[in-house]
């Protein structure tokens, strides 16, 4: 799929971008899914016009809505990995599929999901618990492991682990994922369990994860990846260095150091809110939009 702008990340922030990317009559595709964002599941007050509390995740359906009434493209799944060639863009999807485009702009938010279970705090920290298995791998040569998590990052990286572990675990309740990711996963080995992680157990490290079915599984580390890859994975594959805290720095544009990328939201820095998120998605959105036509002509 052919576009002048993709924007990564269905939240306010990039869905504001891209309203303003369509608004321009710009090729706009917009890849992420709203169940990902911060504010979903979450009640809205503090917003300019409006009075009463509001419901996250209608506001954000509403928006997606708006965003398609403009003829931005919606498609709701993740994105695996980011490539350039020549003055395109690439992103390819967790469905095989590829979106190429003149201006990318990155609003994946900032913090990495949490299981929320005892003992993932304990036994963070190099004792067992990992958020990024392409960062630690390494350390589990040989040895057992988990990865919590239902879409896409989560199977992708459990066969990918499978290079490295000698027994890898799938664990989610629900799987949100393209039949050609699990398929991929499962024929490399990775054994899938259709339950919840309710404890993560050990003694000086992990050594066993507990589940809401009953059973207790031994292993050596456990991977908890919720949602899509986080900014930092992404844009290191387009020479685009984070902040130490995983932040991107922008202009007064919403421009990085990498001409033609641009992000907005959490992503940006402090401070968490909707109202900073949807200003810079409107700016990022218009930035993304000149860029591309410059690059067109």
């Amino acid at each position: 799929m052919d576009a002048d702008v993709v924007i990564i990340g269905a939240g306010p922030a990039g869905i504001q971008a891209a309203i303003h990317s369509a608004r321009k009559k710009a090729a706009t595709v917009l890849v992420g899914k709203t169940g990902n964002s911060a504010m979903h599941g979450t009640e809205l007050e503090n917003y300019f016009g409006l009075q009463k509390v509001q419901s996250g995740t209608d506001v954000l359906s509403n928006g997606i809505e708006q965003a398609k009434s403009f003829g931005c493209t919606v498609l709701d799944m993740n994105v695996m990995s980011l490539s350039k060639e020549g003055d395109l863009f690439k992103a390819a999807l967790e469905d095989g599929s590829v979106v190429s485009a003149r201006a990318l702009v990155v609003a994946t938010g900032i913090a990495r999901v949490k299981l929320g279970v005892p003992g993932e705090r304990e036994y963070a920290n190099g004792k067992g618990v990992s958020y990024c298995a392409t960062c630690d791998c390494n350390f589990y040569r040989g040895k057992t492991v988990a990865l919590v998590g239902g879409q896409a990052e989560a199977v992708a990286d459990a066969e990918f682990m499978t290079r490295y572990a000698s027994k890898v675990y799938l664990i989610s309740p629900k799987f949100d994922t393209s039949p050609v990711l699990m398929e991929a996963a499962e024929k490399a080995g990775v054994v899938r369990i259709d339950s919840a992680v309710t404890e993560i157990l050990g003694e000086e490290k992990v050594n066993a994860v507990k589940l809401s079915n009953g059973e207790t599984v031994a292993l050596d580390g456990v991977f908890i990846e919720l949602g899509g890859k986080s900014s930092a994975d992404l844009v290191m594959e387009i020479d685009l260095m984070p902040e130490m805290d995983d932040t991107l720095k922008v202009d007064r544009n919403c421009a990085t150091s990498v001409p033609g990328v641009f992000a907005c939201g959490d992503v940006t820095g402090k401070p968490w809110q909707v109202a900073k998120a949807v200003g810079e998605g409107c700016i990022a959105g218009l930035s993304a939009v000149e860029y591309a036509k410059k690059v067109k002509q």
